[in-house]
């Protein structure tokens, strides 16, 4: 059974539909209950201007409610010769309620529809996405201040340069994540208001109270303007896509120091074993293969908002076909980001600390700049002091203790955690998910 909201007596092509349909279907089913939580609102907003009555919004709400729970479950399916999630959840409607299933559409496009679904589906990914972020960034605080007194060599162009410590760099990732949910949360002040009512773009000669819908799905506001509403298309994923990339760029650069500081040339750290592979030939090997991964998804992640800028780019007002196929790389970027994420979390909790580096002399001459702000504390004029040790340097003659005495904030001796922790839940108390939960939750009572 064919079943086309737009159809109407002509049968499209085979092939044409194929290559219209592409993997739409496939991307529906990551907006299957976010759709029925979309017309869960709408239907109650159509009641309420007369066009359902109570009865058929009892009906309708009650299905609804059961194809949600199999969304949930992932039992729910798209039909073959079903164009979209759309006409799937109309179809299911219609089989059980009859003529009252079709009355769904009414005041709606499968433009304002989708703009909706996409929102729904977003917003509550970056709930989750913030929630991960959240949890990490407790672990590298905690290890920061585990391991804030253990030094090791900071570096400037690969080559030894100044004492750090593994507070700061624990720490230093942590606020990292502060400044990317900042970002993220902007994304999501942009991404939590409503498309719905807009329709195709143009409105509706229904007297549609958009103010209730907005409500009933926990909106921060309305996307007003109804040409502007759907103008977001494409607009919204590619703003949420650089705040994903983000957070992508902190943690494929973190792989990175961590891949670095793993290999027997550092020693700097230890990964756990069974985070590690071994190689076909070689007995000794332990490949940090988890973070190479996550460095190779995080730089793809990383690309993602330049892939949406493409494809949107130059389509003057109006909805686009080609905007459907932002879907495919937009929808499955979140659980991508959520796996580098989980495995970071991990490793990062289970890492160990190499807590004798500088007991090694090659690490001598990062105390230089030490022993020159020491001089220079006694009188000494710092370009004297630079020069002296310079020449000590050069005859083989340097000697420093190998510990620091720094103070001011955000140094090895007052890494100011308590500052970043306070910040950060001051970011993730700004992006107010209550009110979007509250909603989804008292549609589904």
């Amino acid at each position: 059974m064919s079943q086309k909201l737009w159809e109407k007596n002509i049968q499209v092509n085979k092939d044409i539909e194929k290559f219209t349909v592409g993997r739409d279907r496939e991307m529906d089913l990551y907006l299957a209950k976010h759709d029925v939580l979309g017309s869960m609102a709408h239907i109650t907003m159509l009641e309420s201007i007369s066009l359902l009555t109570p009865e058929e919004l009892d009906l309708l709400l009650a299905e609804l409610k059961n194809i949600y729970a199999s969304a949930e479950k992932g039992e729910f399916v798209i039909e073959d010769g079903v164009e979209d999630v759309h006409s799937q959840v109309e179809l299911m409607l219609t089989r059980k309620l009859g003529d009252v299933g079709k009355k769904i559409h009414s005041g709606r496009s499968r433009n304002d529809q989708v703009l909706l679904d996409l929102k729904l589906f977003t917003r509550s990914q970056i709930y989750e996405i913030a929630a991960a972020v959240n949890q990490l960034f407790e672990i590298l605080i905690s290890q920061s201040e585990r391991y804030k007194e253990v030094l090791m060599p900071g570096y400037t162009h690969l080559q030894i340069a100044m004492p750090s410590s593994f507070g700061l760099w624990f720490g230093a990732y942590a606020e990292s994540l502060v400044d990317d949910m900042m970002f993220l949360q902007a994304a999501f002040k942009m991404c939590n208001r409503n498309p719905l009512g807009s329709a195709a773009g143009y409105g509706s000669s229904f007297p549609l109270n958009r103010t209730m819908t907005t409500s009933l799905l926990g909106f921060d506001s309305l996307n007003y303007n109804v040409v502007y509403a759907q103008m977001g298309r494409g607009k919204m994923e590619r703003n949420v896509a650089f705040a994903l990339a983000s957070i992508a760029g902190t943690i494929s650069k973190l792989a990175y120091d961590a891949c670095l500081f793993n290999s027997q040339n550092f020693g700097f750290v230890k990964l756990p074993d069974e985070c590690t592979t071994g190689s076909s030939i070689m007995p000794h090997k332990k490949n940090p293969d988890v973070f190479e991964l996550t460095r190779a998804k995080c730089n793809k992640i990383q690309s993602l908002p330049q892939q949406i800028m493409m494809i949107a780019n130059n389509l003057p007002s109006g909805y686009f076909r080609d905007l459907q196929i932002i879907k495919e790389i937009f929808l499955p970027a979140f659980q991508e980001l959520k796996d580098c994420l989980r495995m970071t979390t991990y490793i990062m909790n289970e890492i160990k600390v190499n807590e004798h580096i500088l007991d090694d002399d090659k690490y001598l001459l990062i105390f230089s700049v030490e022993e020159v702000n020491r001089l220079a504390s006694e009188g000494m004029p710092f370009r004297d002091a630079y020069k002296k040790v310079g020449l000590d340097i050069e005859a083989g003659k340097f000697m420093h203790e190998k510990k620091v005495r720094h103070t001011h904030e955000g140094s090895i001796g007052n890494l100011c955690n308590d500052k970043i922790s306070l910040l950060m839940q001051q970011v993730m108390d700004g992006f107010g998910f209550d009110g979007m939960l509250n909603a989804e939750s008292n549609l589904l009572k």
